[in-house]
């Protein structure tokens, strides 16, 4: 493989990590999100506002933070601008758009921000070494409008036929 093709295919494995680590988040999938992550990763969310160091402290905190089935997020990351530093380690810098729904404290969240993150390669396997999203903007409307019924919940499937706010 030429250094060209090769770059883009790291590349393209990087990307596919990225879009497993918003996967993983959006269905609560904590054992994925943590494949994700190097055992040391430290994360910076929100301008430090949420701060981890270490992937069991980052996984676990996210999981009591947004892991119930009545708080419901879509993150989607757009635009990777990426650099290989090194055969096994390149950085990224991210466009976030998410959208958040809490039911038990009533509130719809809105956002965008931009991730700038650390990869390293390890076993041949590309992680997430550092994370860090300072945001452009976030809006919160609460309480959630009467208007506003939510019709579907992968996680919770039972309540289904009555989901109205």
């Amino acid at each position: 493989m030429d250094d060209t093709t090769r770059t883009l295919h790291e590349f393209e494995q990087i990307r596919q990590l990225k879009y497993r680590y918003f996967r993983a988040v959006d269905t609560h999938d904590w054992a994925l999100l943590a494949q994700c992550l190097t055992t040391d990763c430290s994360a910076r969310l929100h301008g430090g506002k949420y701060a981890y160091d270490g992937r069991d402290a980052f996984v676990s905190s996210l999981q009591a933070l947004i892991g119930k089935p009545t708080f419901l997020t879509m993150h989607h990351g757009h635009h990777p601008e990426l650099t290989l530093v090194a055969a096994d380690r390149a950085r990224g810098v991210w466009f976030l758009e998410d959208h958040a729904i809490n039911l038990d404290d009533d509130y719809l969240l809105h956002g965008t921000a931009f991730y700038d993150d650390e990869y390293v390669k390890q076993d041949g396997v590309w992680r997430i070494r550092a994370t860090r999203h300072e945001r452009l903007f976030e809006s919160v409307t609460s309480p959630i409008p009467p208007s506003f019924t939510l019709t579907a919940n992968r996680f919770a499937p039972a309540a289904q036929p009555d989901t109205a706010h």
